[in-house]
């Protein structure tokens, strides 16, 4: 893996090279194996919380990671292309819009002792802008390359939370074209469903459920390119023990194993149908 600059990271997209980098503020990681007619994204994996930063947040280290969606980059990592956030979600939320990207509060609870200076927030809304320009490139080339391009928005979310029965996958699909993805949705949901999982987890997949899709990452790519599918894909944490903090690796592997897989037959599928 290399450390670069946002403008050497669009360089190498522009004339199609393959890499793997760090970028060298170290906000983001994008890797490009080949050069493949689909993506693979995981924009709150990040557990970094710049150190001053620290003394004012109310929030506990394991407070940010609740919320946060550890392992989503691990289970598509063997996919050709996959660009990652680094930094927690508590710093910057790069799934929501740069107006506000920074929380006042989180999940009913105060963030800040005192209210951020803005020079904090512009070193954070600076690494926002950077990682756009990168997604933006990137989207163009693919879509431009193959006239097409599907997008897997990995997340993740906290199913103890909910007073009622969730489904481990949701699809969130709200500000995409449903008519004309119905088919790629559908056959993207059967295909989570029919995951098997250790432990006797049983893996069902809705759409809509639980979230709907209104990530900003979606409405970037969806408003910016007109052949590109994102799929707003929410595992609940069953993966770990979201209270104590413990991630259990055999239903990681299990899930990145089935990925490896149908996630690449998926992509592929969609790409015969909608290649220009």
């Amino acid at each position: 893996m290399e450390k670069l600059s946002v403008e050497e990271i669009i360089q190498k997209i522009a004339s199609e090279e393959m890499f793997e980098a760090v970028s060298d503020d170290y906000s983001f990681t994008l890797k490009i194996e080949d050069y493949q007619p689909y993506v693979c994204a995981a924009v709150h994996d990040g557990h970094q919380f710049r150190k001053e930063l620290w003394d004012n947040c109310l929030h506990s280290e394991y407070d940010r990671w609740y919320e946060e969606d550890p392992c989503t980059k691990q289970v598509v990592s063997s996919h050709p292309i996959v660009i990652s956030g680094l930094d927690s979600r508590f710093e910057y939320d790069l799934n929501r819009a740069p107006d506000n990207a920074i929380y006042e509060d989180a999940w009913g609870k105060k963030l800040w002792k005192t209210p951020l200076a803005e020079e904090m927030k512009i070193k954070s809304l600076k690494k926002h802008e950077t990682f756009y320009k990168v997604v933006y490139k990137l989207i163009e080339k693919i879509e431009g390359k193959f006239g097409a391009c599907i997008v897997y928005d990995m997340h993740s979310y906290n199913w103890q939370r909910w007073d009622r029965e969730v489904p481990t996958w949701n699809l969130g699909t709200s500000n995409v074209d449903q008519e004309r993805f119905k088919n790629e949705i559908e056959s993207w949901r059967l295909l989570l469903e029919k995951m098997p999982l250790p432990n006797g987890i049983i893996s069902t997949s809705k759409i809509n459920d639980t979230f709907q899709g209104n990530g900003y990452f979606l409405k970037f790519i969806t408003s910016n390119f007109k052949n590109t599918l994102v799929l707003a894909t929410e595992i609940a944490k069953v993966y770990c023990d979201e209270i104590n903090q413990i991630i259990y690796p055999e239903v990681v592997k299990a899930v990145k194993k089935y990925l490896d897989d149908m996630l690449k037959e998926h992509a592929f599928d969609f790409y015969a149908k909608h290649k220009s």
